[in-house]
């Protein structure tokens, strides 16, 4: 009996280097005997549509060919989102959500990164992703498709909007300018897409500072007493990189059953221009005006309410607060190169 997975290759040309990434990677596929169905995305939330309705027609493999964004939205074709409560943040904010359920509990998802920062994949293999490497390993996997090939990783679940509006995070969320920037950078025109992704985000980050306006914000971190101060920059992390390479949560592990909430609190223009670089190496968490904590849910509200913060996930605008998060973890299987001096996850 066969044992190779029903394999299906998700293509978002939208995405920076995916064009020209996926006639190489066909190659490759092809050449090495890898039977596969393929399908280009036509529009938002395609990937999560097309991905839902193969793994229930018994697909066993996606692959996606693209960045975080079509990343994400693959991933979330893996759970059955449709089926959650119409608005989870009605429960008290120290209460777990109802999680949503896996669409089928055999799938796995690779990584062909060919998008503006690649984010997720750069945390997972410990620098740039190299598609090569992942294209290898999905070859490999797809010839002898053993468990230890893989791992088994978080994602984050979140709601917006008072839970009209619910999503999966498989690397970072950002709330404020960190949202304002990924909208700058979706807008930006064809020719700065032409330019790398770090001089991407790195000018969107520069128009992003210049309309910068701190809220009140009221945080609250499991059973914790709640937080409140002025912010403008908070972040809740699976994996380690957002924005093109930067680490904004350099102890943050997508296999830990945890995420890691990011508040710059009471910090200026001149403050967060000053840690640009900083954060570029995972250097500001050293100051003072930065929390990290490691917690299971959070909930972020704007004081007045009106007056809310922009949310996006893995480089897609989500909507705005209030905004609940908690971690699903080991929810989902990924086809990963090791990290240096890492033992492959069982």
């Amino acid at each position: 009996m066969d044992s190779r997975p029903r394999t299906l290759v998700i293509i978002n040309h939208a995405a920076s280097r995916a064009r020209r990434a996926w006639a190489a990677i066909k190659n490759a596929l092809e050449a090495e005997g890898v039977s596969f169905a393929a399908h280009e995305t036509l529009h938002a939330g395609d990937a999560t549509e097309t991905t839902r309705a193969a793994l229930c027609a018994g697909y066993q493999l996606i692959a996606v060919v693209g960045g975080d964004g079509t990343l994400s939205e693959t991933a979330a074709g893996f759970f059955a989102l449709d089926e959650q409560p119409a608005n989870p943040l009605e429960q008290k904010k120290t209460e777990a959500v109802v999680l949503p359920a896996p669409v089928s509990a055999d799938a796995t998802l690779a990584i062909l990164p060919a998008g503006t920062g690649d984010d997720f994949a750069r945390g997972l293999a410990g620098g740039r992703a190299i598609l090569e490497q992942w294209l290898e390993k999905l070859i490999g996997y797809y010839k002898r498709p053993e468990r230890s090939s893989t791992r088994s990783m978080d994602v984050i679940y979140g709601s917006t909007e008072a839970g009209t509006n619910s999503f999966i995070c498989i690397n970072v969320v950002t709330l404020g300018i960190g949202a304002e920037v990924a909208g700058r950078v979706a807008a930006q025109s064809r020719l700065m897409r032409l330019m790398p992704g770090e001089a991407r985000f790195t000018a969107a980050a520069c128009g992003a500072l210049l309309a910068w306006r701190e809220r009140r914000v009221r945080v609250i971190v499991d059973d914790e007493p709640a937080l409140e101060c002025s912010s403008n920059l908070l972040a809740v992390a699976n994996g380690i990189y957002a924005g093109g390479g930067m680490m904004f949560a350099p102890d943050a592990r997508p296999d830990d059953g945890a995420m890691d909430v990011l508040l710059a609190c009471d910090a200026s223009r001149a403050t967060i221009l000053r840690e640009l670089p900083r954060i570029r190496r995972g250097a500001h968490l050293s100051n003072p005006k930065v929390r990290a904590v490691r917690c299971a849910r959070v909930s972020i509200e704007t004081l007045i309410s009106d007056d809310p913060l922009l949310v996006e996930a893995d480089g897609n605008v989500r909507g705005h607060t209030p905004a609940r998060f908690q971690i699903m973890p080991a929810a989902i299987r990924i086809i990963s190169p090791q990290r240096h001096g890492e033992e492959t996850m069982k």
